[in-house]
């Protein structure tokens, strides 16, 4: 039987897809496990330079289950437990050494929101939308809150919080929260051909880079490139430095080792 997430593998991109259409792929206990562990699998396989998450059905993910079997039964410790698992699966996509495509089919509410924001790369369709309609049902968006205030600008996202708001495709991009919008009926198509550009790259300098963004986030300008000074000693010290440099030199394309 096919559980709540797919997983294909195609070469350097590993490709899942939530896998509840009809609970309009909302994150249950299983779905949000299931995820995690295959975060942890792609940051360990060597065979994988880029993850692709897209959604089976015309929702791409309509936040936490609240119903029997969701993230709101089995006690206040399973909860605690559930939340703690979807902590992990934001810092893990968020710290990931590989860049994550998101592709939105369809709308992303609450959780499915910040799991999307979460990646390096979104592609939205035409028709999707952006929510967080926790406040309807009593609860504030406190896990994801952390990933978009930082993908998204403070009045916009004050808006969608307090008052409702849906933030659609076309201002996503306009207001740089998104990378593209697709043509209808094609965000997966157009986040794989965003995969397939970022998986060409060296894995190893690409995560050796990533890590040097998020160590920077948040110091001075001063600190920050005291920091990646270092970090670019470190990154010609790579085999695949060596081999970008002798391959552009030659005019070839380069030979990735990824050390």
């Amino acid at each position: 039987m096919t559980g709540p997430l797919i997983e294909v593998q195609s070469g350097p991109i590993l490709e899942l897809r939530l896998n509840r259409p009809e609970r309009r792929n909302a994150l249950s206990p299983e779905l949000v496990l299931a995820l995690l562990r295959a975060a942890e699998r792609a940051e360990g396989d060597d065979t994988v330079n880029a993850v692709l998450l897209g959604a089976e059905g015309d929702r791409f993910c309509a936040g936490g289950d609240l119903g029997p079997g969701g993230l709101m039964g089995d006690g206040f410790l399973a909860q605690h437990q559930v939340r703690g698992n979807f902590a992990k699966l934001i810092q893990a996509i968020s710290g990931a050494s590989v860049p994550w495509v998101a592709a939105l089919q369809g709308d992303a509410l609450g959780g499915g929101c910040g799991l999307a924001l979460s990646c390096h790369l979104t592609v939205m369709d035409p028709r999707a939308r952006m929510g967080t309609p926790e406040l309807k049902v009593g609860l504030f968006p406190m896990m994801i809150a952390p990933v978009l205030m930082r993908r998204i600008p403070r009045a916009v996202l004050f808006e969608m919080i307090l008052c409702g708001s849906r933030l659609g495709a076309e201002d996503a991009l306009r207001l740089g929260v998104i990378n593209r919008v697709s043509a209808e009926g094609e965000a997966q198509t157009s986040g794989l051909e965003l995969a397939k550009a970022a998986a060409q790259n060296s894995r190893a300098i690409v995560g050796l880079g990533l890590n040097a963004m998020r160590n920077i986030e948040d110091l001075p300008l001063e600190r920050s490139l005291e920091f990646l000074n270092s970090q670019l000693s470190m990154n010609l010290l790579t085999e695949d430095a060596a081999e970008g440099i002798t391959a552009f030199l030659q005019r070839r394309t380069p030979e990735w080792k990824g050390r």
